[in-house]
């Protein structure tokens, strides 16, 4: 499988916040106990480094490292089925190589 990151975005189709305010921190919660194997994290007080919430531009998002689907195919369709069910965008994370200036 091609591993991706995604992100959900916290944001409706209105372009107001998605609420609760803190339902990032909620879903990251819900599937803090989602590690790889030998993560010594304990998931009653760090999220799962599949699952994490961040703040782009002001707007609540949540990162999904699709090696998720790998661990427990059920938990990454959890959390695209959260972000479909709430109608909350889904994109593909860019990745790109820091320039150094000369």
């Amino acid at each position: 499988m091609n591993h991706k990151k995604l992100f959900i975005q916290g944001i409706t189709s209105s372009g107001k916040p998605f609420r609760p305010s803190d339902w990032a921190e909620r879903l990251c919660g819900v599937m803090a106990s989602f590690r790889p194997p030998g993560n010594s994290g304990d998931p009653r007080f760090t999220y799962s480094p599949y699952v994490t919430p961040v703040l782009i531009a002001q707007v609540k998002c949540v990162v999904i490292d699709t090696r998720l689907g790998d661990l427990d195919p059920r938990a990454l369709d959890f959390v695209m089925n959260f972000a479909k069910d709430n109608g909350l965008p889904i994109e593909e994370a860019c990745e790109f190589e820091p320039q150094t200036r000369t």
